[in-house]
């Protein structure tokens, strides 16, 4: 039974975060992902204005900081384009499959690592995530989660550990079933799935390594990992695609100093998509700043995204702000 106390749960009617980062899940009522209708719900939550105006499809729910086109439609108009709409959108889906373990010795250890493989449900997922975690990864993901949502997942059941019978093939097998069930049940439950804790399960390790080689200068293996992460991040936080950001602007940093100005002017696109117009956000003008340099070199205009920068530069004077590729080695330090 969830509790009303906890900010992640359904009965939470406290304030919310709401900064560009995004770092916390909307109580069950909140359309941040569109898979819920409160207008038919037993008991909906207190609606915030935006939220109002996403409900009448004056505002897309993935666009909120973008003026509306829809703005001079009759309310009926608007009601009729929201159901249009509303029969569109489709929440991405994951399915969580454990294909295989094997069982890796080191000096002063063994143990099993567990291979996962995510994929979007619904089509044809041609980007599927393929990751490897030890048991010991799984535990660390459920005392996290019993922190932040003990009353949510209370119902789960995580494998026991055994000092015995760990590397047996029958042993290895039930494990497999039962955290290939666990992390179906985990995303099951909304405010579980869109936590920094899940999400960094699935991701952090492999963008930590990504990251590590960006600052080593091994940018082609950095890419090689971001490729493949990149994808899964867009998945796991559809609810909030500014979270992305990062990960994309590396991608643009590793092809611009490989040389390849097409690739990274493509990645920078695809994060100035996830960023809109949110001009406070600390990688908005670093951003447009290497997008500007980019489309010079290429040919193309490149005086739209100037007049972005200085009109957010007018709007909010900050100092000196660092580049891009001094922003994107300090993540993921720790």
């Amino acid at each position: 039974m969830a509790s009303p106390e906890h900010p992640g749960s359904p009965g939470w009617t406290g304030l919310m975060a709401t900064g560009p980062e995004c770092p916390h899940p909307g109580p069950e009522g909140h359309l941040g992902g569109l898979e819920t209708n409160p207008a038919t719900s037993p008991n909906p939550s207190p609606m915030c204005p935006d939220l109002v105006q996403v409900l009448k499809g004056a505002v897309s729910p993935d666009a909120q900081d973008s003026p509306s086109p829809h703005s001079s439609m009759t309310t009926r108009e608007l009601q009729e384009y929201w159901r249009k709409e509303r029969g569109c959108w489709k929440r991405v889906k994951l399915l969580f499959e454990i294909t295989s373990a094997r069982i890796e010795e080191r000096k002063v250890s063994k143990f099993v690592m567990y291979q996962i493989v995510v994929i979007q449900t619904g089509s044809f997922d041609s980007n599927k995530a393929i990751l490897e975690r030890r048991y010991s990864d799984f535990e660390m993901l459920q005392k996290n989660l019993q922190k932040a949502f003990r009353e949510e997942i209370e119902d789960i059941a995580f494998p026991k550990k055994h000092l015995m019978g760990n590397f047996t093939e029958e042993m290895i097998s039930e494990r497999k079933l039962a955290f290939r069930e666990y992390l179906r049940l985990l995303y099951s439950i909304r405010c579980v799935r869109r936590s920094r804790e899940f999400i960094d399960f699935l991701t952090r390790p492999e963008l930590k390594e990504a990251f590590g080689c960006l600052r080593a200068g091994q940018y082609t293996k950095a890419l090689d990992i971001l490729v493949h992460m990149v994808p899964l991040q867009e998945k796991l936080t559809a609810h909030c695609p500014v979270m992305v950001v990062p990960s994309l602007c590396a991608m643009l940093v590793c092809h611009r100093d490989l040389e390849h100005p097409v690739e990274a002017f493509a990645a920078g696109e695809r994060a100035l998509q996830c960023l809109q117009a949110r001009e406070g956000h600390r990688y908005y003008a670093p951003l447009l700043d290497a997008m500007i340099h980019l489309a010079y070199m290429l040919g193309k205009d490149f005086v739209s995204l100037q007049e972005r920068l200085q009109e957010s530069q007018l709007r909010k004077p900050t100092p000196r702000s660092l580049t891009l590729k001094e922003l994107t080695v300090r993540e993921y330090l720790y």
